[in-house]
């Protein structure tokens, strides 16, 4: 199972290397510049890896969870 672990991970980091690309165009983000003048930015994006490392935890739980009942029932 930890195998599958590293790949789900490996997977999921790909993910978000890709979204850096799309962060990175020309245009002006107003909102952005608002909030992170304001220090807001990083409440948002505190909150953001709270949620997603919440997620990603669960999931790794699950997935341990339903390897044990796996293994019992086999």
């Amino acid at each position: 199972m930890r195998n599958k672990s590293s790949y789900i991970l490996l997977i999921s980091m790909a993910l978000l290397s890709a979204f850096n690309g799309f962060a990175q165009e020309a245009q002006a983000a107003e909102m952005a510049d608002t909030m992170r003048s304001n220090g807001k930015i990083y409440v948002v994006i505190a909150v953001i890896l709270t949620i997603l490392a919440g997620l990603i935890l669960y999931l790794v739980r699950l997935d341990r969870k339903i390897s044990k009942l796996e293994k019992g029932e086999s």
